[in-house]
């Protein structure tokens, strides 16, 4: 359906594709994946392009008569339209029996027939292609699908935005588009509408090319894997959960040749050595130029060994410093069993009923150090109301205590961002915070955060670097370029706009962090950085999340938003009923092997331990193979 052919194209800050290549046939289900900032929706436009406004080099050959969807990342504003879900997808149907309707009056009052018989043909062919017949019960499919029913009668204003984004996906689909693409479909959406998205992804029939970093998806919907990365891409069929055991496999095999290669670069250097010695001694033409073909050989083997563009993906290094000044920290618990014994911190190390490894320190008596608010607690939240039009949240109670890491999840349009700002602007007599507590926020509102004007170094000005050098190095670590300095705001990616969002609050030291929507438009490397950032740092952390990895590998415990108030329950409790309703218990027990066996083949990978990772790797290959039943 769509052939893309030595594909090159380059912006001022540098080469996005370098002859890429690959397929998109009929009926597959295909996940575009790669870093931040490296071209993935770029790749979508220009596949989409009809005016040819890419200017690059190769080919890309769509079939005929093609007809192309799209699902933005950001949703259409319609929802100020005084219409019923079920009416808003009717619109597209109800205007082409309206077209139909129209040619057919004209065929009754005009004497030359042949051109509109001729339209009207087309239109009634239209009408068909999208099985304009059913689309009444196609629609209530759909609905069902995605679980929305309940919804249909209701207006759009009424919407959350989790639910209004499935209904931009539903209308694309029931047109029955050739090809489908999405571009992060799933950004901000909660879990039941996550799911409700899964469905409709599994059950389309048609052909799908998603841009997703969300894993749930990943390894749950697609049957091919388009992975972009360092200008290259790679084309994988299969599953994600088999794409990345053969990139497991793919990095074994690198390490041996590795091995190999610096065996053999060792040999030659001493050959070559050896050579210059002679060549210091005996004037020899003959032996310059074979020292010449020795160290062009040499130079062939150490460039050889570093190339391997989806292999060695670099993830941003993150670290989340802490405050310690006046008040008791989970870090200074950890100092010793005596101080822990006395502070009434416990400890408790050892796994859960789902078999999931658990570190968890909780406050037992009053631990603060000149702190204002009693018992330790950096934040109190006390009979907590907000509203818009309706009641959202009603009499919601929470503290938060120093090395205490808590999500808040629940439903899109329950209010969770809403408190969460609200606590960040401390405004509101229901929020009482320490003033021993150090903030850091991270606003899913990037505007609000940034001059979307700046340039990236201006940002970077504003809060401290003196020179570009000193900024270039300080973003290395979170993968941006040098060139990125000189690139507005507003032109980044939305990853890449978290990663600057992140890449901030790290140099501040707080002991509160404040994440709203953290790992949205982030990568799977990026992603899993984080987690592990939020994992290891000492301070405490409130986050509204939607993403089920995150909140399983970060949190303690979770606030669960229901009924307009707020239950307080382990994380543990959280994945067990995650679990139950979406997931039966052999999945649970494979996805945590898998993990465990995968964390440590890039273990041993790391201590350069090649026996160790085959055998984790040979053990991984029976659980893999599962997930294909």
């Amino acid at each position: 359906m769509i052939k893309v052919e030595k594909l090159s194209y380059s912006v001022p800050e540098k080469k996005l594709y370098d002859k890429v290549s690959f397929t998109i046939e009929a009926g597959q289900h295909i996940a575009l994946i790669g870093s931040n900032g490296t071209g993935k929706t770029t790749l979508v436009d220009m596949i989409m392009d009809t005016e040819e406004e890419y200017l690059y080099k190769g080919k890309i050959i769509k079939a005929e008569n093609i007809r192309m969807g799209y699902v933005s990342q950001f949703a259409k504003s319609e929802k100020e339209q005084a219409i019923t879900v079920f009416d808003y997808l009717c619109q597209d149907f109800l205007a082409m029996l309206k077209e139909q309707e129209v040619l057919c009056d004209k065929m009754a009052t005009e004497t030359e027939l042949d051109d509109i018989f001729e339209q009207y043909q087309n239109a009634l062919d239209a009408f068909q292609a999208v099985d304009g017949d059913n689309y009444e019960s196609n629609i209530h499919k759909q609905l069902k699908l995605a679980g929305l029913t309940h919804l249909e009668n209701l207006e759009l204003s009424a919407l959350s935005g989790g639910e209004y984004k499935l209904l931009q996906v539903i209308k694309q689909m029931l047109m029955f588009p050739s090809v489908l693409i999405m571009d992060e479909p799933d950004v901000f959406l909660d879990f039941e509408n996550l799911n409700g998205l899964r469905q409709l992804i599994n059950s389309h029939t048609g052909t799908l090319l998603v841009i997703t970093h969300n894993r749930y998806l990943l390894n749950n919907c697609f049957d091919k894997i388009l992975h972009l990365e360092n200008a290259v891409l790679q084309e994988f069929e299969g599953s994600y959960i088999d794409y990345r055991y053969a990139l497991l496999e793919k990095k074994i095999e690198l390490q041996e040749q590795c091995e190999a290669d610096l065996e053999e670069i060792a040999r030659n250097q001493k050959v070559v050595e050896r050579m210059r010695l002679q060549a210091t001694r005996i004037d020899n033409a003959a032996l310059g130029r074979a020292l010449h073909a020795r160290v062009s050989y040499l130079e062939r083997l150490q460039a050889r060994r570093t190339r391997e563009p989806f292999i060695d993906v670099n993830q941003p290094e993150i670290i989340f410093p802490v405050y310690t000044g006046d008040f008791f920290t989970v870090e200074a618990a950890k100092e010793g069993n005596d101080e822990l014994a006395d502070s009434g911190v416990q400890t408790d190390v050892g796994t859960d009923d789902l078999g999931h490894l658990e570190m968890v320190a909780t406050s037992g008596k009053d631990v603060s150090v000149e702190n204002n608010i009693e018992d330790g607690t950096l934040l109190t939240v006390s009979d907590y109301s907000i509203s818009f039009d309706d009641l959202l949240l009603e009499k919601v109670s929470f503290d938060i205590k120093p090395g205490e890491k808590i999500a808040i999840v629940g439903p899109n349009g329950t209010g969770k961002t809403t408190l969460l700002r609200e606590i960040y602007k401390n405004d509101n007599p229901s929020i009482k915070i320490s003033d021993a507590a150090k903030i850091g926020f991270l606003s899913q509102l990037h505007g609000e955060m940034f001059d979307e004007n700046h340039t990236v170094f201006q940002e970077m000005e504003e809060i401290g670097f003196d020179t570009r050098e000193q900024a270039a190095e300080y973003l290395e670590t979170y993968l941006f370029d040098p060139e990125t300095l000189d690139k507005r705001i507003h032109m980044l990616s939305g990853g890449e706009k978290n990663l600057l969002q992140i890449s901030k609050i790290a140099l501040m030291e707080t002991n509160l962090l404040l994440l709203d929507e953290p790992t949205s438009h982030l990568d799977t490397y990026a992603q899993e950085a984080l987690e592990k950032a939020i994992a290891e740092y000492m301070g405490a952390v409130l986050m509204v999340s939607h993403d089920f990895y995150n909140i399983a590998n970060s949190v303690d415990y979770v606030l669960l938003v229901e009924d307009k108030t707020i239950r307080r329950m382990s994380n543990r409790a959280f994945r067990k009923m995650i679990y139950a309703k979406h997931f039966d218990r052999d999945y649970l027990e494979l996805e945590q092997k898998k993990k465990e066996l995968e964390i440590r083949v890039e273990k041993a990978l790391k201590d350069a331990d090649l026996k160790t990772a085959k055998k984790y790797a040979e053990e991984l290959e029976p659980v893999i193979a599962k997930f294909r039943r």
